[in-house]
């Protein structure tokens, strides 16, 4: 069983798929590890770790993925990467299969059997494999260290000789893994945090960790999450009342960040430009999910910008500007799920076609896609064959 980790092609990707101690868990599952030169340099991790952890170092991604049974990825192989993997290879990273159909063929025709880490089902056996939510924590906890470095002012009160410096007002909209650590590390640092969310399960959350819960509480508002935890669709009324109460208290805030993101979707809008218009000059926004339209009215996907001295922070990969943490985080959620792929007594791999875990995840197998969400229409009625 040999796994490859090449470096990631996207030269504004920093992370990999494994670390020294992945590695040695890989080595004493029965594996050979061949990983590219460099690929780990952007996350702290030179060769010679890896090859004390028991890797061998190859000099380019096509020499480290000859022979590979395995691909180990953090962003989704370009076509040209996908030519040099044999066909039956297993693919596994973070895929970003919704709206990239042309992406998803292309897999197929290389004969790929691709999971996709972030269909990860989130049910308990599976909660050391969760990618999203390993990243997002960190996305959340960066996001603040963003803002009080675009923030111009101290984020505690401080009380000196010289005059008091009043606690920065930080706003944090969206209380999911990204939020909830948002909220505490902003918190840490001293500022005066406020939280909203649609889901009346939250506020109890966004309290537990010294924020003020903000929003309409009415009769709607204590119905509106689903039995599995999901919000519920919220009348326009509701929606109105809400939108009202928040743009009245962003007048007043220092910071504000937005994390709310539903895989596969476009962004929600939650700020519009007069909001940003009303905040004062030197005040600043975080939007975390730029990367799919954006919350904020006015953010641009990778840039600062600036509209009348309130700043809109529009970083992409946020879990990637602390890629030695998020590298090792994910290397882990991938060797938690590569380990149910093996089996202990062959030291190979023995992938189970119906296990939960591998139906969520696995998008393309046998030339085919057969993830039910994006395999053609023609073929989802014969996608249970071809992943049995």
């Amino acid at each position: 069983m040999k796994i490859a980790v090449p470096a990631e092609f996207d030269l504004g990707e920093p992370r990999v798929a494994a670390t020294p101690d992945t590695v040695k868990r890989l080595v004493a599952l029965g594996a050979e590890i061949a990983v590219q030169s460099g690929a780990g340099l952007r996350s702290g991790i030179l060769d010679a770790d890896y090859q004390a952890a028991g890797a061998t170092i190859a000099s380019s991604a096509a020499e480290a993925a000859i022979g590979a049974d395995v691909v180990l990825k953090v962003r989704r192989p370009t076509a040209e990467e996908m030519l040099t993997y044999k066909r039956g290879t297993l693919v596994i990273g973070i895929l970003d299969p919704y709206g990239n159909e042309e992406a998803l063929r292309q897999l197929a025709d290389a004969g790929l059997t691709a999971f996709s880490m972030e269909l990860m089902p989130r049910i308990t056996r599976a909660q050391v494999m969760d990618v999203l939510s390993s990243q997002a924590n960190l996305a959340g906890y960066r996001a603040v260290i963003d803002a009080a470095a675009e923030f111009g002012r101290a984020l505690p009160m401080m009380m000196t000789a010289a005059g008091t410096v009043p606690a920065a007002r930080t706003f944090v909209m969206g209380a999911g893994v990204a939020g909830l650590q948002a909220i505490a590390t902003a918190r840490r640092l001293g500022a005066v945090v406020t939280a909203t969310d649609v889901r009346p399960a939250s506020k109890e959350q966004v309290e537990s960790l010294g924020a003020k819960f903000v929003a309409v509480e009415d009769d709607e508002f204590k119905q509106a999450e689903t039995s599995g935890g999901y919000a519920k669709p919220m009348s326009a009324e509701y929606q109105a009342k809400q939108a009202a109460l928040v743009a009245e208290h962003i007048k007043k805030q220092d910071i504000v960040i937005t994390t709310a993101l539903i895989p596969g979707r476009p962004a929600p809008r939650l700020i519009s430009a007069a909001m940003v218009a009303s905040m004062k000059p030197g005040s600043v926004l975080v939007d975390l999910a730029v990367e799919r339209g954006g919350n904020v009215e006015g953010a641009v996907a990778g840039q600062v910008t600036d509209v009348n001295g309130v700043k809109i922070v529009g970083y992409l990969n946020v879990a990637g500007r602390i890629a030695a943490s998020a590298s090792q985080l994910y290397a882990k959620n991938l060797y938690a799920f590569l380990e149910t792929l093996v089996d202990k007594q062959a030291k190979a791999l023995a992938v189970k076609w119906d296990d939960e875990l591998v139906k969520a995840t696995l998008l393309t197998r046998d030339g085919a896609v057969v993830h039910p969400n994006f395999a053609p229409k023609s073929t989802v009625g014969t996608t249970e064959g071809a992943a049995s």
